[in-house]
């Protein structure tokens, strides 16, 4: 195979890659948007391993090591993706995150150590400056991809006691000056191996890196997870990029550019929609005490509760209903019950539509992935800025497992999430909010829609309760 053939088979698959993108922005194009993203992988990996075979001074050998990597990590890889529930789906991608930039770390060793093997010096000689600084780029990335992947594992899990996995933020006093020294220190000790090509400044560059991305995501609380996860993944994307640079691979240039590229503005867009300053959130700037000053009211305030029967009734009364669906609705899986609920109600020519908030759940389009899974029709569902003018004229409006969302305090001045575009539940006639108790949300604070006259709250779990709501719907 010639260098031709291969630049032109990369090219084929970064078309792909472009075309991925393109069809995993609506939930309609989405399965298109997989395929095409397989597709380019797929020749990727095969003209990388024919190219390996063509270049390797013992290819059998070099061959063995691939196949056995592709072996292991495909077949870890599809258990994985066949084995997770959709609630552990974030958890999945923070983990593919640190993997990618496990590699990178890898990759930049290996380079470092052995940079004829790569084609990037003859044997003996030294690497160019321009490989060095793409080397320390791509490590330094890559290193604090891993480890703020790995603190972000544990914290969208939950189920860890080590303080650092934990969704509450860890700050301490002298945090941000520390982050920034550290920052300088891997930048010194970059230079470092960037003038002298030293190991022990590259090794301590690495460490100082790991250290950093630890740091940078304890101070960020559960309700910033979704822009955290968007922008490991765009840290992933260029650490990839930086290493292509250096092995002169157009193709890890691209797919990296790609996804660093496309991460980037996700964080972007999740940021806007959370009304979040995009740094701040990376540098911790928003805390998680509020929790603090607002839990203890929640106790001492009376709310109006009903059963799957109340809740039925309102129901099967209205002439419009939107569902808003949160992270407690992925916890009891009920999306298939919710979808039950729904035809029952469409039977009686019901209106039925689903509203999304950008931020719902535990990662980026978390709700639509769920909804898609339980089919629901695409037609149904609406994103915030499609539907919030509707909710004044809605009968019922059913707020599955989500808080911050609907919290209407994102319109009180002085609230910690002032400014933060929600579902504007509160607006419509009746509101039926399903939570398993009246605990707050990510950002900790009381949610003044539970208190409503208008709001009837039934507690449970959401499957459980919506199994109920769907026998109910028939005897009413």
């Amino acid at each position: 195979m010639s260098m031709n053939v291969v630049v032109l088979l990369y090219l084929v698959a970064s078309v792909c890659f472009i075309q991925a993108l393109k069809g995993l922005s609506h939930p309609t194009t989405s399965i298109k948007g997989n395929v095409f993203g397989m597709t380019g992988m797929a020749i990727a990996v095969l003209t990388t391993v024919a190219l390996i075979f063509k270049l390797s001074q013992n290819p059998a050998a070099g061959m063995a090591y691939v196949l056995a990597g592709l072996v292991i990590g495909g077949g870890l890889g599809a258990y994985m993706a066949n084995k997770v529930e959709m609630t552990k789906m974030p958890e999945l991608v923070a983990f593919m995150h640190s993997m990618i930039g496990l590699a990178a770390v890898f990759i930049a060793v290996a380079a470092v150590a052995e940079p004829w093997a790569f084609g990037i010096v003859a044997k003996g000689g030294q690497i160019p400056v321009g490989n060095r600084i793409e080397l320390f780029l791509g490590a330094a990335i890559g290193a604090i991809t891993f480890s703020g992947s790995v603190i972000a594992f544990g914290k969208l899990s939950g189920k860890y006691k080590f303080r650092l996995f934990q969704g509450a933020p860890v700050v301490f006093k002298g945090q941000h000056m520390l982050n920034l020294l550290l920052g300088i220190a891997t930048l010194i000790w970059g230079g470092v191996f960037f003038v002298t090509e030293s190991w022990t400044a590259f090794y301590i560059m690495l460490a100082l890196s790991f250290v950093l991305g630890v740091l940078i995501i304890i101070p960020i609380g559960g309700a910033d997870m979704p822009v955290v996860v968007s922008m490991l993944n765009s840290y992933s994307g260029w650490a990839a990029a930086g290493i292509g640079f250096s092995l002169n691979n157009s193709m890890l240039i691209i797919a990296g550019s790609l996804v660093g590229s496309s991460g980037a503005i996700l964080s972007y867009i999740m940021c806007k929609a959370m009304n979040r300053s995009f740094f701040n959130v990376i540098l911790g700037g928003f805390g998680g005490d509020t929790s603090a000053a607002t839990g203890g009211a929640q106790q001492q305030r009376n709310v109006k509760s009903g059963s799957a029967d109340d809740a039925a009734f309102l129901l099967t009364n209205a002439e419009t209903v939107t569902i808003v669906p949160g992270y407690g609705l992925a916890v009891a899986r009920a999306q298939h019950a919710v979808k039950e609920l729904a035809a029952k109600l469409k039977e009686r020519g019901i209106t039925v539509k689903y509203a999304i908030h950008p931020v719902a759940g535990r990662m980026p389009g978390h709700m639509n992935v769920l909804l898609a899974e339980a089919e629901v029709p695409y037609d149904q569902v609406f994103e915030m800025e499609d539907i919030n003018s509707e909710f004044g004229q809605t009968d019922v409006v059913m707020v599955l497992g989500a808080n911050d969302v609907v919290n209407p305090a994102a319109h009180v001045k002085g609230s910690p999430i002032y400014g933060m575009p929600i579902l504007e539940a509160y607006k419509a006639k009746n509101v039926i909010v399903n939570k398993r108790s009246m605990a707050s949300g990510y950002a900790g604070l009381d949610n003044e829609l539970f208190y409503m006259d208008k709001t009837m709250m039934v507690f449970g779990d959401a499957k459980k309760v919506m199994e109920d709501l769907v026998k109910a719907v028939d005897n009413v």
